[in-house]
């Protein structure tokens, strides 16, 4: 997957001014290297098509959360660097293409091989890897497009691709509105832990109408308990804005502009309706799932969009103050996936292993922290925790960070870089 030498050289140039912001950071110089080109290096293939294909690591699938967050710091060049803008354009057209071929589903295959999830009972193709339904899945696509416009100026990827997909996310999220009368979808995996499936033969837990549109499985491709996660639906809004904005000052098209900011709207409502919970130590804070039936879950996971990424998002400031008690909440031992230990404190998730903490939590906290010693301290964390491998992990034990799940994850290579990069004051516009 090795990219041209031309545009590694371009790369290692912008490493080194960025290294030169850290000199008495020896550690942080060389692991922010090794992330940035490790990434780019093993996880991008351009192929024939123009196309850009982005495994996850480990696995050799592209899923459409993971792809668009490896992307996300390699915005900073595409302006000053047509190959890295040709090669994000590459990872816009395939995700919108696979949101064409099947907007359920989360990861596809590069092509048509039947490799993944093929004994799942639902709708599977021979493109798609797995069909776990997530709005996250949907929210990435349509936001690296928007980034890539922000960032670069690049406005080659509205195209005729990015009107049929964005027009089949909005058909899909309105269907999803209402998931118990018009929804089709349905997801059994057999004999497999009961967070890999949907109850109800397939349908999920019972819902009610919120405004608010239904995911099957949250962005840890674990399936929700309840239906209408709040952090993805967040996302979700933060998404259909800047498809309005696209709709009115790039495409001229006030009908795809009104339905956007509609459905934004509605969806928003809802979140203030019914993803609200008075907690007795904490006040009013966002729950993570909600039913709409007065059933909701109090808690955080580590994966993004999460209750953490609010303001990184998009969707409210660091200093909400409804923000800032769902942050006092979920960063303490009222929230079941924030452990302490020897090692670490930090957030982890149902999808690895109790007390268990992730890199991209960490990392998230630095990202919203509003104190500058604060991201200092979670780098310093991050490089503390990464089990002398000088790169990030899934998940660690937070006793013992020389016990860890996943060696080689991108997504979590990414958003360690985008917190060097933020200590440094750059910032992906948008």
């Amino acid at each position: 997957m090795v990219q041209s030498t031309d545009m590694l050289a371009s790369l290692q140039q912008w490493i080194a001014s960025v290294q030169r912001q850290l000199p008495h950071r020896p550690k942080t110089q060389e692991m922010f290297d090794a992330c940035m080109r490790n990434t780019i290096e093993t996880t991008f293939r351009r192929l024939q098509d123009g196309t850009t294909f982005v495994i996850t690591g480990d696995i050799p699938a592209m899923w459409l959360r993971d792809s668009a967050a490896q992307a996300r710091p390699y915005l900073l060049l595409a302006k000053s660097e047509p190959e890295f803008e040709r090669l994000l354009l590459g990872v816009v057209e395939r995700q919108l293409r696979y949101v064409i071929h099947d907007p359920y589903a989360n990861a596809f295959n590069e092509t048509a091989n039947g490799q993944g999830h093929q004994n799942d009972e639902t709708d599977m193709s021979a493109l798609v890897w797995e069909r776990k339904y997530e709005i996250d899945s949907l929210c990435y696509p349509l936001h690296l497009a928007y980034l890539l416009w922000q960032n670069a100026g690049t406005t080659a990827q509205f195209n005729e691709t990015f009107r049929k997909a964005a027009a089949l996310i909005l058909e899909l999220w309105r269907k999803e509105q209402n998931h118990e009368q018009h929804s089709d979808y349905r997801f059994v995996r057999r004999n497999c832990p009961v967070t890999d499936t949907l109850s109800r033969d397939g349908k999920g837990s019972v819902t009610g109408p919120t405004g608010m549109t239904w995911s099957g499985f949250r962005p840890s491709d674990d399936a929700c308990e309840y239906g209408y996660l709040i952090p993805s639906n967040m996302f979700a809004v933060v998404a259909l804005r800047e498809l309005a904005e696209i709709a009115e000052r790039v495409l001229g098209d006030g009908e795809l502009k009104a339905e956007a900011e509609r459905l934004a709207s509605e969806i928003d409502a809802g979140i203030r309706s019914h993803g609200i919970v008075n907690h007795p130590q904490f006040g009013d804070i966002y729950a993570y799932e909600t039913d709409g039936l007065g059933g909701y879950t109090l808690m955080d996971d580590a994966n993004v969009p999460s209750l953490l990424s609010i303001p990184y998002l998009g969707y409210a400031g660091s200093d909400d103050p409804t923000y800032a008690r769902t942050r006092a909440f979920i960063l303490s031992e009222h929230n079941p996936y924030f452990f302490s230990g020897k090692e670490a404190s930090g957030i982890g998730s149902p999808h690895t292993p109790h007390r268990y903490i992730w890199p991209i939590a960490l990392a998230m906290q630095g990202l919203t922290a509003r104190e500058p010693e604060e991201k200092l301290r979670l780098l310093d964390l991050l490089e503390r925790t990464d089990g002398g491998a000088g790169m990030m992990h899934e998940g660690f034990d937070a006793d013992d960070a020389s016990k860890y799940t996943r060696p080689w994850f991108s997504w979590a290579n990414m958003m360690y870089c985008e917190l060097v990069l933020d200590v440094c004051g750059i910032r992906v516009a948008g």
